[in-house]
């Protein structure tokens, strides 16, 4: 797997996003993606209560944890690299949570509007 260019929606390096919980289509701690990455896991969010809860509504229950693959389950405030398509679907129902430009890779650009993201911007 070749990773595409580490870069952000405003095209500089992309920023650390979370080693704890390690995050990633890498578990690299970057939102780094690849042509492999069918889920494009780029945009860097903040987790929070209604979007976990969405998201295990949706199917993709976050907060629980899965030890055979090492994953300990989501809760508040962890960072995560969430797929741009979920993070759209979050934003249409209502519930998308906070993100992170600066650690979000280039490549959410082709599922989720500039403008979209930068409503859930945090400082």
């Amino acid at each position: 797997m070749k990773m595409v260019a580490s870069v952000n929606v405003f095209g500089d390096p992309l920023s650390l996003w979370s080693r704890n919980p390690m995050t990633g289509f890498f578990r690299d701690g970057f939102c780094n993606t690849c042509h492999e990455d069918q889920g494009n896991h780029t945009v860097a969010a903040v987790m929070n209560t209604e979007f976990l809860a969405y998201s295990a509504y949706v199917g993709n229950d976050l907060s629980k944890p899965r030890p055979e693959f090492g994953f300990d389950g989501l809760k508040p405030g962890d960072h995560w690299c969430l797929c741009a398509s979920r993070f759209l679907q979050a934003h249409d129902e209502g519930c998308a949570p906070m993100v992170n430009l600066y650690a979000t890779h280039k490549r959410a650009l082709e599922i989720v509007p500039l403008s979209v993201l930068q409503l859930y911007a945090v400082s």
